[in-house]
């Protein structure tokens, strides 16, 4: 019985012995399995996280403010009579709402001296709102309303002070920034306007 007991002993001792071992190593498979699945999600987040901040900023410079879409310039006009000069320019801003459409305000001054039997120097201020339809690259109609103070003194006669509307409607060629062409004054009066001669006058117009 002595030797039978010792070798079943001995067997036991193996037995647990081996199965310790197994469970030990069987943790440490866990563990290591658990460490290398928390470093693969924190990984993958670190990646979800560089990906979405890439994309925010790329999102950021794609999308267009509001002033991507004004453009500022203006228009100037000479004239010249028998006897009187005229000189106006009009610093404007546009806001393009397509490739074809655009809509803006202009401050407007005007300058006329008469040479004739008044000779008289005006100043004119105001403003006005302008419209633009471009059907073809080179082609632009064109729409204004203006509305000016007029401020004469006369060498031989009391300074006068009165307001003058305009309508225009104009085509102009376009190049680039730059755009000429006519304009006509539907609401033009010969006896009342100080500015020009003719309903119909050229206009000048740049933009950037």
């Amino acid at each position: 019985m002595g030797p039978e007991t010792g070798c079943e002993n001995n067997t036991y001792f193996y037995s647990a012995q081996y199965l310790f071992r197994k469970i030990i190593l069987k943790n440490k498979l866990t563990l290591l399995k658990t460490d290398n699945m928390h470093k693969t999600l924190l990984l993958l987040g670190l990646l979800i996280f560089i990906n979405f901040n890439l994309s925010s900023q790329i999102t950021g410079l794609n999308t267009p403010s509001l002033l991507d879409n004004v453009r500022f310039g203006g228009g100037f006009n000479v004239g010249f009579g028998n006897s009187y000069s005229t000189f106006s320019i009009s610093p404007t801003a546009l806001y393009d709402f397509s490739n074809e459409f655009s809509a803006g305000l202009s401050f407007t001054y005007v300058y006329v001296k008469n040479k004739s039997n008044e000779q008289s120097t005006t100043n004119m201020l105001g403003g006005s709102l302008l419209a633009f339809y471009k059907p073809f690259y080179n082609l632009q109609f064109s729409s204004e309303y203006e509305n000016l103070n007029i401020n004469s003194k006369y060498a031989f006669k009391n300074k006068t002070n009165r307001w003058q509307p305009a309508l225009y409607f104009g085509a102009e060629y376009v190049t680039g920034n730059f755009a000429m062409g006519l304009r006509y004054d539907v609401l033009f009066n010969e006896e009342e306007n100080l500015i020009y001669s003719s309903a119909l006058n050229p206009v000048f117009r740049y933009y950037f």
